[in-house]
């Protein structure tokens, strides 16, 4: 009877450290502590690509805590994330939502920032979702038939650039035109060796003529400033002239002057034409006069 007591002592200690045991793997695969109150961060991403609710989250890579509640809130998705106490995040800390391997595990990596303010624990926080293998694989999937075309079109076009490349009437015009090219050069270079003895002294020349230009410029320097300053002078006299004859001018077409008065008085002008047509047919009298019957003089003069 004893030995059966002490065997159900012994099965019962055995279930109850088991318990225990299972517990505290529970509670370390879970990121419980016990006695310690963890602290709650509300983050939103624009997408969580297969995230799961106890899936860890590290600070700078070191496991701090995991994902308690994920929701879907109108066009983002909000996590609650539990961290350990001990964490402390500042104002401008960072999450990213990154692969674990490659078969789609999530984790959410959290930079714990660098400014001198604790983070608000109370408000939601942005997080950063980085396209992962599954996420390129689905958008490769949806543009498929785009790549399908442009494989296509790629395929065509080099097998018109074969065809092309290899037509022997062009291959037969691109030699003859390195050929002539070739030839070309040749000729240059033959030109330029037999008259490199003139190039040197036309070179040589040159830089002659351009210092005696300058020697010239320097000797005569001041002779050319007193002549651009007569010259300026000149010119300055000339627009001062020019502007006394259209003061002029325009004073003769307002009539403020005694030519503007002669030319542009109209009864002036009558009277002047009348005279002249009276001249004209006196002279066309006497002219008459004088080649028929001599110039006749017929006057009266009252002297009394």
């Amino acid at each position: 009877m004893k030995d059966q007591r002490k065997t159900e002592i012994k099965v019962g200690l055995t279930v109850f450290l088991g318990i225990i045991l299972l517990i505290w793997i529970l509670g370390w695969a879970k990121n419980m502590n016990v006695g310690s109150q963890n602290r709650e961060v509300m983050v939103k991403f624009p997408n969580t690509g297969g995230l799961e609710v106890g899936d860890n989250v590290t600070v700078n890579g070191v496991r701090e805590g995991t994902v308690d509640d994920i929701s879907i809130k109108n066009n983002f998705v909000l996590v609650k994330l539990s961290l350990n106490r001990n964490v402390n995040l500042k104002k401008d800390a960072s999450f990213n939502l990154d692969m674990v391997d490659m078969m789609g595990g999530k984790k959410i990596d959290i930079f714990p920032g660098n400014s001198t303010e604790p983070i608000d624990y109370h408000q939601i926080q942005n997080g950063n979702f980085t396209a992962d293998i599954p996420a390129v694989m689905s958008m490769l999937g949806s543009v498929q038939n785009d790549l399908v075309t442009t494989l296509k079109q790629v395929k065509i076009a080099v097998t018109s650039m074969n065809k092309y490349l290899t037509d022997d009437q062009l291959n037969s015009e691109i030699k003859s035109s390195v050929k002539n090219l070739n030839d070309i050069t040749l000729k240059v270079n033959q030109m330029i060796t037999e008259n490199s003895n003139n190039i040197k002294q036309l070179t040589a020349n040159s830089v002659d003529l351009t210092n005696q230009a300058k020697s010239f410029i320097n000797d005569n320097k001041k002779d050319i400033s007193h002549s651009v300053k007569e010259i300026s002078a000149v010119l300055s006299s000339t627009d001062s002239l020019l502007t006394k004859l259209n003061d002029f001018a325009d004073e003769i077409k307002e009539k403020k002057n005694n030519v503007g008065k002669i030319m542009y008085d109209e009864d002036l002008l009558h009277n002047l034409n009348s005279s002249i047509k009276q001249v004209n047919e006196l002279t066309q009298i006497l002219l008459k006069q004088l080649k028929e019957k001599g110039l006749k003089v017929d006057a009266k003069i009252n002297i009394f």
